[in-house]
C-alpha cells in the first residue's frame, strides 16, 4: 500500500513536471485592432475594386463584340467570319491573362497584400513571439479561424497583451 501510494505521488508530480505552458490569441481580433491593418486592408479593397472594373470593362466590350459577331456572322463571308472568330478568341485569352495577372495565384493582389499586409503580421508575430519568450509559453494557439482550437478557456487568451505590447489600446 505504502508504495503504491509513493507510486502514485510521484507519477502525479511527473506529469507536472512535463506540463506545457500555453496560451490562446485571436489574431483577427488583434489585426482588426491595429490601425496600419485597417489603412492596408481599405488600400487592398481599392486595388481589388479597380482591377474588377477594368476586368469587368474589358469583359462588356468582349460581350458586345459577341453579340455584334452573331449578328452579323450569317452576312460575312467565311474569311472575313474566320477573322472574327479568331479576334474573339485572341480577346477572350486577353480577358482571362487579366485576370490571371490581377486575382491569380501570385497575381498582383497577392503582391498587394504581401507589400501591404505582411509588415503588419510581421509585427503581430513578432509580439508573440516576445510574450512567449517572456512568459515561457511552449504553445500559443490562434483562434481566429476555428480549426485549430475547438475550445478556449478565455483567461487563456492573451490577445490584449499582444494589443498592450503593440501600444494600442
Amino acid at each position: 500500500m505504502k508504495y503504491s501510494i509513493t507510486f502514485l505521488l510521484a507519477t502525479v508530480l511527473s506529469f507536472g513536471a512535463f506540463a506545457q505552458r500555453y496560451a490562446v490569441i485571436d489574431t483577427k481580433f488583434i489585426l482588426d485592432k491595429i490601425p496600419e491593418y485597417k489603412d492596408a486592408q481599405n488600400k487592398l479593397d481599392q486595388f481589388s475594386i479597380l482591377w474588377q472594373q477594368e476586368i469587368d470593362q474589358k469583359q462588356a466590350a468582349l460581350d458586345q463584340m459577341y453579340k455584334q459577331y452573331d449578328a452579323e456572322q450569317i452576312m460575312l463571308p467565311e474569311d472575313l467570319k474566320k477573322k472574327r472568330e479568331d479576334q474573339l478568341f485572341n480577346k477572350q485569352k486577353e480577358l482571362r491573362d487579366l485576370q490571371r495577372q490581377r486575382f491569380g495565384f501570385e497575381g498582383d493582389l497577392f503582391k498587394k497584400r504581401q507589400e501591404l499586409i505582411k509588415p503588419v503580421q510581421d509585427k503581430v508575430y513578432n509580439a508573440v513571439q516576445q510574450l512567449a519568450t517572456e512568459k515561457q509559453y511552449d504553445f500559443i494557439l490562434d483562434k481566429s479561424e476555428g480549426i485549430t482550437v475547438i475550445f478556449a478557456d478565455p483567461k487563456l487568451d492573451k490577445s490584449e497583451e499582444i494589443l498592450k505590447a503593440l501600444g494600442i489600446k
